[in-house]
């Protein structure tokens, strides 16, 4: 009805703007006929563009373009009219003159009452003008979690989000109500219950939803061009870093989609409650996270060990700020100087180690063989030897994938530091174990930082290889099942880690441009390199002659020893040791060649 006044408006104030205020009883005449006409041509025009299923709070540059295009749509129509004598009163044609003027004025007239109504919704939102408008938010997830992000959101009015509604698959809570908000679709239905309610945000609320399932809605939220958030994940919850409240934007690990890792914490109190415990490596990404955790188990002193000092630094400030009665020290020493070694052992007296202090690169392990050999197989002998003669408990070398039919320096160097303790702990008292897992999602050093950076940087994107793929952990989780296994290993074990299904590279890739709103080879390129040396296309986690057997804990299973030649052992490490100082690379690589059984040796073409 207002545009319909509007639009009578409009032809009137034309009428007086062209005859300056006197159009006189001719053309008054024919404006009288032509009002009906004029107003029902704009009202028509207006509802077959979709002008009457917006709100008007909501108007913005869509609303205003669609208006235009319902003007200009009918004044085009008019002016045709016009020029083949369709409109004539009494033998008088319609001034192209008022026809443009009349133009003008409707669209201004219909624009304004909509703008306005916006502009104070904005105002009635906002304690002042500066104040960010608040955002409508559809749901995903009708169930308990959905249940509290909704009853939290409604008591927190200052995260400027308001609920509107919720969907869900569940297709015996559709269209019913849960409190005061409507279930109105599934999730295939997403993309159009965007853009009917006006949604600005969706929030993902099925922590235990598979990255499969997170993934689909990620894609279609990414289609309606909404802004994505997402309830953090069980195992964030259960780990007591988060409350629902924190929604945040979706990450790489919602779509990796690892299950809530279910501790046995009074075996681990077992070990670690009350006892002096020593990380090697405590700056690094594992070595880190493993002080975190295993603090909150209470040892009565942790030795934060690491060749660095801002990491170690960081990690003992962060640390210092928990309130668990935890003596905290911090030491800078390298696992290569034994007599360094030598005076922590004899002054801490250490009961538990974890060993997580390590050369990991593969590619700058090939091109410096000399210090994946005095960092991870002379530095893993002297600090494990210690642990023998001074009397440790529990020893837990943190090792890799990499090890496995190793065809890197890092892979064998590591290989080698699990044999050192395979057979130490036939001849100690010390309980030795090592735990195996696979890359750990966004580490320091790994391929997430890099691209990220790269995509920072407008691309492209490098992978080495379209089909190489790899197992992926995260972080938390990793350090969760060492620690784990420290609890259960009986001594010489190689606990592997379940890391599920191996992941490609590449569509990692694709996954992280996509979560960083942008577009494969639109926005960013993604470039192959190839493989680079040592690297393998695809990761094992056993040997064939390990076998493979299930412990009490379902993500931890165990590999059979292997019997070793302790007397080939320590000839090899003497001469890997005069190798490495000598820096004859060939030398190292014929060495552990012969102690791994892998594929080391340079080719011709190499050696010459």
């Amino acid at each position: 009805m207002l545009d319909a006044m509007l639009a009578g408006l409009a032809l009137a104030g034309a009428f007086l703007i062209r005859f300056d205020g006197y159009p006189g009883q001719l053309f008054v005449h024919q404006l009288v006929l032509l009002l009906p006409l004029f107003a029902t041509l704009r009202l028509s025009a207006n509802w077959a563009f979709g002008v009457y299923r917006r709100l008007w709070r909501y108007t913005g540059l869509t609303e205003v373009a669609e208006l235009a295009c319902s003007v200009l749509t009918v004044t085009t129509a008019i002016l045709i009219a016009r020029a083949v004598h369709i409109i004539t009163i009494n033998g008088n044609h319609l001034s192209y003159g008022i026809i443009f003027i009349e133009c003008g004025l409707a669209f201004l007239l219909m624009v304004t009452p909509r703008v306005l109504r916006r502009l104070l919704v904005e105002h009635s939102h906002r304690r002042h003008w500066r104040q960010p408008i608040r955002q409508r938010a559809l749901v995903v997830g009708a169930g308990d979690a959905g249940q509290m992000v909704v009853k939290e959101l409604s008591q927190r009015p200052d995260l400027g989000v308001d609920v509107v509604g919720l969907i869900d698959d569940d297709p015996q809570k559709l269209r019913k109500k849960i409190g005061h908000l409507t279930v109105f679709g599934t999730t295939g239905e997403l993309v159009k219950l965007v853009e009917n309610l006006f949604i600005d945000q969706v929030v993902i609320a099925i922590p235990s939803a598979p990255p499969a399932e997170i993934r689909r809605i990620v894609d279609m939220c990414r289609t309606a061009e909404v802004e994505t958030r997402i309830l953090p994940g069980l195992y964030e919850l259960i780990d007591g870093r988060v409350t629902v409240s924190q929604l945040r934007e979706v990450c790489l690990e919602d779509l990796l989609g690892r299950e809530p890792v279910e501790l046995d914490s009074t075996s681990i109190a077992g070990y670690i409650e009350g006892r002096h415990v020593l990380i090697t490596g405590a700056g690094g990404s594992i070595g880190s996270e493993l002080s975190r955790q295993i603090m909150s188990f209470q040892p009565k002193e942790l030795l934060l060990l690491g060749k660095g000092e801002n990491s170690i630094f960081s990690i003992y400030q962060e640390l210092s700020r928990r309130p668990e009665p935890v003596k905290l020290v911090p030491l800078i020493a390298d696992v290569r100087d034994y007599h360094r070694m030598l005076n922590i052992f004899q002054k801490h007296r250490p009961d538990v180690v974890f060993h997580a202090a390590a050369h990991k690169h593969v590619p700058l392990m090939e091109d410096n063989a000399c210090e994946a050999v005095t960092n991870n197989i002379n530095g893993t002998r002297t600090v494990s030897e210690l642990a023998t003669e001074y009397g440790v408990d529990t020893f837990v070398l943190v090792s890799s994938d990499k090890a496995v039919n190793p065809t890197s320096i890092m892979g064998a160097s590591k290989r080698t530091a699990e044999l050192i303790i395979q057979d130490l702990s036939r001849r100690s008292q010390t309980k030795y174990v090592a735990v195996r897992f696979g890359n750990v999602l966004d580490s320091r050093g790994s391929v997430l930082p890099t691209w990220r950076q790269q995509i920072a940087s407008g691309g492209p994107l490098t992978v080495t290889h379209p089909e190489a793929t790899r197992y992926f952990m995260l972080i938390p989780e990793a350090v969760q099942l060492i620690i784990q296994a420290g609890a259960i290993g009986m001594g010489g074990e190689i606990f592997v880690l379940d890391m599920g299904k191996p992941v490609k590279i590449l569509d990692l890739a694709h996954d992280l441009i996509r979560l960083s709103g942008l577009r494969t080879n639109e926005d960013i390129e993604i470039s192959f390199v190839g493989l680079r040396p040592g690297e393998k296309l695809y990761e094992e986690l056993l040997t064939a002659e390990e076998g493979l057997s299930t412990t009490m804990y379902k993500k931890i299973l165990v590999g059979k020893p292997q019997p070793i030649d302790h007397n080939k052992l320590v000839a090899t490490l003497t001469f890997l040791s005069q190798a490495a100082q000598l820096n004859d690379e060939l030398a190292i690589r014929t060495h552990l060649d012969a102690l791994v059984g892998s594929s080391l040796l340079p080719s011709k073409e190499h050696c010459s």
